[in-house]
């Protein structure tokens, strides 16, 4: 049952067919589990929390530079030096007191992250690494948690779920023996500022979609932007039988540390 002031702050979803107050309700008890607080993660936790995700996990072991502040709109310059979860907690609570915000100031390994991913409805990728990325889709694939997946680079985006068997998970899209070596990330060729916003936010949306049970998912699906055109693609994805993960005959059913790659 929601209070007169979440009915007050929630209105705009009340008076969608399809949320009113049951589907409010429902968001209010979902776990959501965000990798990342930075460019990517900013967006995904602000609007999250806004539209009353009750529960926002935020994993990051960094802390905020000031090179940061030009995307990662969640921090504020007198978070400069403060680890990056504290930062957005503190944020959050400010936005929305409804919702319980739990920081993991750490890296996402083999070790910890199946632990917490445990506890959360879904997992959001905001990292910056395929390290990381990897390890995302292997945990979420093994516990069978959907994965919204999102990635940037300078003016161009990707976001898709993966959540086999009815779609891909990432790595029947780009196998670890196909990806060159030495990928370039944004503090070698820089990213706009607004990409990354608009990539967490098609986030936002897949991750409410999926609490609520709404709409049409990303899932066998990806959107392909292109922000200096401004064009977007959507392009069919399929799950590919033979992926060494979610494939008929899979030949990853842990997390051995040889699993995972550094590039």
């Amino acid at each position: 049952m929601l209070s007169e002031e979440q009915k007050q702050r929630y209105a705009r979803h009340l008076l969608l067919p399809e949320v009113g107050e049951k589907g409010q309700e429902k968001l209010l008890a979902a776990k959501v589990l965000i990798i990342g607080a930075g460019g990517l993660g900013s967006p995904v936790a602000l609007y999250l929390a806004a539209s009353g995700v009750g529960t926002l996990g935020i994993m990051d072991g960094d802390t905020v530079a000031l090179s940061n502040l030009q995307r990662q709109i969640v921090h504020k310059t007198a978070s400069i030096g403060r680890l990056k979860v504290d930062s957005a907690q503190e944020t959050l609570a400010q936005l929305n007191p409804d919702v319980q915000v739990i920081a993991y100031p750490e890296y996402a390994t083999p070790e910890n992250l199946p632990h917490i991913l445990d506890y959360y409805d879904l997992v959001i990728d905001c990292c910056d690494n395929l390290l990381t990325r990897y390890l995302v889709n292997d945990v979420a694939v093994l516990y069978h948690k959907p994965y919204v997946y999102g990635s940037i680079m300078r003016f161009d985006g990707q976001a898709a779920v993966l959540y086999p068997p009815a779609g891909p998970c990432y790595r029947c899209l780009f196998p670890e023996t196909q990806l060159p070596t030495g990928l370039p990330d944004s503090r070698e060729i820089g990213v706009l500022g607004i990409t990354p916003g608009l990539v967490g936010m098609i986030q936002a949306t897949e991750a409410l979609k999926l609490i609520l049970g709404i709409g049409e998912s990303l899932n066998g699906q990806m959107l392909v932007i292109d922000a200096l055109k401004m064009e977007i693609l959507k392009v069919k994805i399929a799950r590919d039988p033979d992926c060494v993960l979610c494939g008929d005959h899979p030949s990853i059913v842990d997390l051995a540390p040889e699993n995972y790659l550094a590039y």
